[in-house]
């Protein structure tokens, strides 16, 4: 499988590239800094550019056959800016398949049907900048007509990977607390190879 990697110098990102490249897949990762990933090789191709431009995606997705993003909000919009971008040069190569890290943010509430959890009293949250960001992409995706899937973590530090979680659809598993970065790239890179949670939200917490 051929993979496009974004977001690809983050924690996440990062264990994607050694999962793919373990599994046997070509890689391109595209990013502002290529000297930020010390990974070298014959499989990974580095491309520096910017995932909120129209030609760098255009050009990074060219010859893929399913992406893997790992953007985050990084203080900013590049998230939104992005995802439409994303969705056009995705359209232009007939690419179907993407899988994004989200947040447990914009995941279903329980306590308050009809709202997401950071709109709701789950949240703890007094800011809510990054989640309205996921969450507007998670609405783009969801008109995009693509095969979406945004995997969506609670507290993520680091620590290993267990292959031992839950996963709910479009809610956080009950009592979910944490769920580790190497965890949560696993259970993501996994949906590569399943249609479980095609165009749907997946909570995952221990």
């Amino acid at each position: 499988m051929r993979i496009l990697i974004l977001g690809a110098t983050g924690r996440v990102g990062q264990q994607w590239i050694t999962q793919a490249l373990a599994d046997g897949h070509e890689v391109k990762a595209l990013v502002r800094d290529p000297s930020k990933i010390t990974t070298e090789h014959s499989n990974l191709a580095l491309l520096r550019g910017d995932a909120t431009d129209s030609s760098d995606l255009t050009q990074a997705t060219q010859g893929i056959d399913a992406v893997l993003s790992a953007l985050s909000t990084d203080g900013g919009s590049a998230l939104t800016e992005c995802a439409p971008l994303l969705i056009e040069a995705m359209n232009q190569h007939h690419i179907q398949r993407i899988l994004s890290i989200g947040t447990a943010g914009i995941l279903n509430s329980r306590t308050e049907p009809g709202l997401l959890r950071y709109q709701s009293n789950e949240s703890r949250r007094t800011l809510t900048r990054a989640a309205e960001e996921h969450h507007r992409f998670y609405e783009l995706m969801d008109q995009s007509g693509l095969d979406w899937t945004i995997v969506c973590p609670t507290y993520l530090p680091d620590g290993e990977r267990t292959g031992h979680y839950r996963v709910l659809r479009d809610f956080l598993p009950v009592d979910g607390v944490q769920i580790s970065v190497q965890d949560t790239a696993d259970f993501a890179y996994q949906q590569l190879f399943s249609d479980e949670y095609i165009r749907s939200r997946a909570g995952i917490a221990y």
